[in-house]
């Protein structure tokens, strides 16, 4: 095992000793940014952003933004409706799922968008958007849990960590079958030993829609969407 630094040691510090897993392994200096409103009274069609939403923006590092992105989280309304962009390469595991239990526990109707990357542990907080969003240039990399210690960890102890990554990716799994529509054979084929998923893949699996760079912005695009789900609706 080596003694090396695993990505989204940063909480180390007021937690030594401690080795944590993860699912990310670059690194990015990005920042994220948000802007929070008030929710309205106004309910919106299915699929349809409010007029005034917020919008949160997470960039890099999963655990190295964990303060920013979840204090900007529980800032906003309780059961308000806005957007999550997600350009992140992933980070701590248990980061990722205290976003996705923040979104779902605060009952927040995100639409997640993956402006670039969305992988390993950012899958998380991205499945628990209540609808997600691609574009044809979106990557997202599905691999089991990794794990590094950069203390000297005695034999019992590596074996106790084994034992709980184990369980952990397993409700890991299982986490990630309740929140997206998809089957555990293909949640298995993506995941061991990893593959590159591509935003076409996604909508191709039925875990996303498709939004195009070039045919208006996010919530025109939505809106349109909807529209034409009420059409069928209509017609039918």
């Amino acid at each position: 095992m080596q003694n090396s630094k695993h990505p989204g040691q940063d909480r180390s510090r007021r937690d030594e000793g401690r080795t944590r897993p993860g699912r990310g392994g670059r690194f990015s200096g990005n920042s994220e940014r948000s802007t929070a409103y008030p929710s309205v009274g106004h309910t919106p069609h299915y699929g349809e952003p409010p007029e005034r939403d917020w919008e949160i923006a997470i960039f890099g590092d999963l655990s190295d933004k964990q303060p920013e992105i979840l204090n900007r989280l529980v800032d906003v309304p309780r059961r308000s409706r806005g957007t999550i962009f997600f350009d992140s390469c992933g980070g701590s595991v248990y980061t990722g799922l205290a976003v996705a239990t923040i979104i779902r526990l605060r009952g927040l109707k995100a639409a997640g968008v993956v402006a670039g990357e969305c992988s390993s542990a950012a899958l998380l907080p991205f499945a628990a958007c209540t609808s997600r969003y691609v574009t044809r240039l979106s990557t997202l990399l599905f691999h089991p849990m990794r794990w590094q210690s950069e203390e000297s960890v005695r034999l019992e102890e590596a074996t106790e960590w084994a034992r709980h990554f184990e369980a952990l990716e397993h409700s890991l799994d299982d986490l990630l079958l309740q929140l997206l529509p998809i089957s555990a054979d293909r949640l298995r084929e993506w995941t061991r030993p990893g593959r590159f998923v591509s935003g076409e893949d996604l909508v191709e699996a039925g875990l996303a829609r498709m939004v195009d760079l070039f045919q208006g912005d996010l919530r025109s695009q939505i809106a349109q969407m909807a529209s034409s789900v009420d059409d069928r609706s209509t017609s039918s």
